[in-house]
């Protein structure tokens, strides 16, 4: 419902013409284009016909609406005040005919086919470093050898260390306790 229908009902209720004036205010149509049809509506204001369209910016200002005064497109708006009617503009052969006329699509130049550049350099470039790789995994192979063969040979040194250790460990235990056993007789 409209805020001038209440204002209607007034009017009806007082039975005058001039009351219907006061409370109705003028009513125009105005249009907008959706797509292929015209939007019309009859409001108060162009406000009133922004709002009716749930347009959220200004048509009028962008020049996408207008005020219609042909009396053949208002009457139908004028009828139903405030709901939006909606009318095909022209036919669809019109409406194709409106159309631009198809334009071929413009065939691009053929440029002279340049031949892949070489890729000498880069196959060169791949190989070298794959032998390098190759160069890298024997000499780390090698030195993981040497590394083996020098954990062995630490394993037997410190086993030889550790029994000759022992070995001299228990002969100085042996003259310790010698030397003790001297001693106590020697001190009597």
């Amino acid at each position: 419902m409209h805020r001038f229908d209440s204002r209607a009902k007034r009017w009806l209720a007082s039975g005058s013409r001039s009351a219907y004036r006061r409370a109705m205010p003028a009513l125009k149509v105005f249009r907008t284009p959706i797509g292929f049809h015209d939007a019309y509506v009859a409001a108060p204001s162009r406000k009133a016909a922004l709002a009716a369209w749930g347009a959220e910016a200004d048509l009028f200002a962008r020049g996408m609406a207008e005020q219609v005064t042909d009396p053949a497109l208002t009457a139908e708006p004028l009828a139903k005040p405030g709901v939006v009617v909606k009318r095909l503009r022209g036919t669809a052969a019109e409406q194709f005919a409106a159309l631009p006329p198809d334009k071929p699509a413009a065939a691009k130049p053929k440029r002279a086919s340049k031949p892949p550049p070489s890729r000498a350099a880069l196959d060169a470039a791949e190989a070298a470093l794959a032998e390098a790789e190759m160069r890298r995994a024997a000499e780390d192979a090698a030195i993981r050898e040497r590394e083996a063969a020098l954990a062995r040979e630490r394993a037997a040194m410190e086993k030889r260390h550790a029994a000759e250790a022992a070995r001299l460990e228990g002969a100085r235990d042996d003259a310790k306790a010698a030397y003790e056993l001297a001693l106590r007789a020697w001190t009597g």
